[in-house]
């Protein structure tokens, strides 16, 4: 029986005069095991950021677009409103001012009492204003020295209506410099200088419409009275008084 030679690789080489190919070494390594059946990472581009992106560009973009169009027909609403209607703000006019008494204590107590008639016209043919109650003070430099209020009316079409009622102060409490300058205003020829203040809530009536409450700031300046001396009361001054009518918009916590 022969033996069988198998020639290792040296002699392959010398016999063909070629190297032999590298062989594995036998048995295989762990890591020659696992590195054949990994497969080779290859990072994934992100898409999903693009994605977000363009989806909140789109949303931003309908969203101006929304708001953009209602402005568009909420102009359009009310220049149809205002070529139909044609509405004007109401007037109002101190007509008339009569001080019963005004003194102060001993003890800078204030105790006054005035008359005011004032009259509210609305101008428009087409707009019925409907008030709230009117709160109404009176005011010297700046100091308050008389509170009232006026019950709610309804103001209809082209129509004067004339608001009367009585303003008092009692025993009001005055700082020094308060009490100063109201003595100083009672000794004085001009009287004492005076300005009136009303405050509202009114809506609009616009044949079927109707608009929600709106805050309304009547102020009067220009009239001035004097304190009377008897048991007649002093009337006032009201020649050069003028009354001016601002909206009062109340935006969260702050009023315009």
């Amino acid at each position: 029986m022969t033996d069988r030679v198998y020639p290792n690789a040296a002699a392959a080489t010398a016999a063909n005069g070629a190297p032999a190919p590298k062989t594995a070494p036998f048995p295989a390594t762990k890591s020659q095991l696992y590195g054949a059946t990994r497969p080779a990472y290859h990072p994934q581009p992100h898409h999903r950021r693009r994605r977000s992106r363009s989806c909140c560009c789109s949303v931003c973009l309908w969203l101006s677009l929304t708001l953009i169009l209602l402005i568009f027909l909420l102009a359009i609403a009310s220049a149809v409103v205002y070529l139909i209607y044609r509405p004007h703000r109401p007037s109002f006019t101190v007509s008339a001012v009569k001080l019963s008494y005004f003194n102060i204590t001993s003890s800078s107590l204030l105790n006054s009492k005035f008359d005011l008639n004032v009259s509210a016209r609305n101008p428009n043919k087409k707009l019925v204003f409907t008030y709230n109650p009117v709160s109404i003070s009176v005011f010297s430099n700046g100091i308050d020295v008389g509170d009232g209020v006026l019950p709610g009316f309804v103001h209809d079409t082209k129509n004067t209506t004339l608001l009367k009622t009585s303003i008092l102060s009692k025993s009001h409490q005055l700082d020094s410099s308060s009490e100063s300058t109201l003595k100083s205003s009672m000794k004085s020829k001009k009287g004492l200088p005076l300005e009136i203040q009303l405050d509202t809530k009114v809506k609009l009536k616009m044949g079927a419409l109707k608009s929600p409450k709106i805050g309304i700031r009547v102020s009067c300046d220009g009239i001035s009275v004097t304190v009377p001396t008897g048991k007649s009361p002093a009337t006032a001054s009201t020649s050069g008084a003028k009354c001016k009518v601002d909206l009062r918009v109340k935006i969260w916590k702050w009023t315009i």
